[in-house]
Parts: structure tokens; C-alpha cells; sequence
């Protein structure tokens, strides 16, 4: 698919390349009769076994039209009822006051050994990003996720020197030359800090094993990893090549995100099922859906 391609611009037919890429592995696994944790860990030749769980996150709070700090709470109360034990809510789209007292509402929530992260979806310029840094800094947060534009690199290299804490990013990131720019001028820090770069909307599965072995070069290991995209797909590829966890959605694009039906979260970790291929057959409302849309 990729024949004949000038290099550079990597963007939508990233994602184009992706959703065939994630076609053929599930067609693949079918065929040979293998769930796609299985497959792909087989395929790139890992040693050992794939991981039997994942570890997941709640991806939520959005700025509703018609929320609360009281509608904000109760939503993530109902992913903690569910069993995760990370959540992350968006931040960005209100005065910064505002932002913290949404912040200081969910941590009080949050039970022991909880975390809450946050999401500014690349929204910020340097200066704001900086101010959200060192009002941070006063919450132990699991990560402050895209303070700066994706492809501001000097940008995330600053707000990295302010911020003691992790910096997620990495999502709006679609091919190997746009992560070794990161590695080089980002200023991450492979003891602390997430990439999200998600293999279905990056060319696919071995675009997504070439960036892993990017990082490795540059001294990164694969559990800094969490890719964005909440899906089964994504899941198989977490636990094929032993990233750091997984992005889950519970209330939002359903029925594309979240896992197998009877796979449900427990201690913040979901087990990956046997079922071949990616395993759609075992979420009830998108295998309908997909039934429906070729009958």
C-alpha cells in the first residue's frame, strides 16, 4: 500500500493503511485458528508467551454541554464501579480555576491506590502549557497528556523541564520518523513519561513493532507504552508486545470502543480471550452492527 509514496505526511492514509493493516490480522488469525495476541507475538518472533491481562485506563470527561462538578464525579464514580483504577479527564477547555476545581473534585473520589490523569489534547501554546505545568505539580497525577502541539517538540522539551511529573504524548504521532523526532528533541524521560502512539490509526502492527524498536535504540522500554484507542485491536497489541497498559472508553464511541463482553475489568486489568482473530464476535453490539452493515 505504501509502494511509490512520497516520504513525509504521514496523517490519513496512516490511518487508511491502519484499518486494512488491522483487517488482514484478524482475517490472518482467523486462518490460523489463533486469537491476535497470539498471532502477532508469533509472527515478530517475541520469546515467552504474550500477556494473559492488560492493564486498562478509563478514558471520560468531556466537557458536556449540561455538566457538573456533580455529573463529573459521578461519572468517573461508575468507571471505578467498573473496576478501573486509573481514569483521566480532559482539561483545556475551561479557565484554569476551573480546570483545578474539577481536578481537586475527582481526586477526592478517587480510593487508595487510584490515580487520576489528565488531557489537554495538544490545545495549549508554551505559556499556558507552563502555567498548567506548575498548577499541576501540586496534585500527584499519573500524567498531564499533550500540553503542546504534537509536532512541538522544543515545546514538550520545555514544559518536560518544568513539569517534575509524567508527560504523556504520542498519539497524533503516525509513523517511526515523527517518534525518532520526538526521542530527539522532546525532551521525554524514559524513567517517567507514556507514549500513546496507537497502531491502528500508524500504518498498523509493523509500523507500530518498527517504533518499538526506535525506542529501544534510544533506551526506552515497550511498558512506556500505552496506545491510544480503547479497542480490541489495540489490546491484542498491548499484550503481544508487553506495553505498559491500554486506553479504554466505557461511555464513549461504543459500539467500537471497549473489549469482549465477558472480558470485564478487575483491579484495573482485562484478560484477553481466546477467541481468534481480534475477537469482535465477543462484543455482542459492534459484532451486530458489523453483521448488519454487510447482510
Amino acid at each position: 500500500m505504501r509502494s511509490n509514496e512520497k516520504p513525509g505526511g504521514h496523517g490519513d492514509r496512516a490511518v487508511a493503511a491502519g484499518i486494512v493493516d488491522m483487517a488482514l490480522w484478524d482475517a490472518a488469525a482467523k486462518a490460523d485458528r489463533q486469537p491476535l495476541h497470539r498471532a502477532l507475538r508469533q509472527r515478530f518472533a517475541l520469546p515467552g508467551p504474550p500477556a494473559q491481562d492488560v492493564a486498562v485506563y478509563a478514558a471520560g470527561g468531556y466537557y458536556y454541554p449540561d455538566s457538573t462538578l456533580g455529573s463529573l464525579r459521578e461519572e468517573i464514580q461508575s468507571y471505578l464501579d467498573l473496576g478501573y483504577r486509573t481514569v483521566k479527564v480532559k482539561i483545556g477547555g475551561a479557565p484554569l480555576a476551573e480546570d483545578l476545581a474539577r481536578i481537586e473534585g475527582v481526586l477526592a473520589i478517587l480510593p487508595a491506590g487510584c490515580r487520576l490523569a489528565v488531557d489537554a489534547n495538544g490545545r495549549f501554546d508554551l505559556a499556558t502549557a507552563l502555567r498548567y505545568a506548575e498548577a499541576l505539580s501540586a496534585y500527584d497525577l499519573a500524567w498531564y497528556e499533550e500540553p503542546c502541539d504534537p509536532l512541538d517538540y522544543l515545546g514538550h522539551a520545555v514544559a518536560a523541564e518544568a513539569y517534575p511529573g509524567t508527560i504523556a504524548t504520542g498519539e497524533n504521532l503516525f509513523a517511526v520518523q515523527d517518534v525518532r523526532n520526538l526521542l530527539r528533541h522532546g525532551g521525554l524521560r524514559s524513567d517517567r513519561d507514556v507514549l500513546q502512539m496507537d497502531p491502528s490509526l500508524s500504518y498498523g502492527a509493523g509500523e507500530y513493532a518498527a517504533m518499538l524498536d526506535c525506542l529501544a535504540a534510544h533506551g526506552w522500554s515497550a511498558d512506556r507504552c500505552w496506545p491510544h484507542g480503547g479497542h480490541l485491536f489495540n489490546l491484542a497489541v498491548a499484550s503481544a508486545f508487553g506495553l505498559g497498559g491500554c486506553e479504554s472508553y466505557p461511555r464513549v464511541f461504543e459500539p467500537f470502543g471497549g473489549f469482549a463482553d465477558d472480558a470485564p475489568v478487575e483491579a484495573g486489568r482485562v484478560r484477553l480471550s481466546e477467541r481468534a482473530g481480534v475477537g469482535i464476535e465477543g462484543k455482542a453490539a459492534l459484532h451486530s452492527l458489523v453483521r448488519r452493515l454487510f447482510d
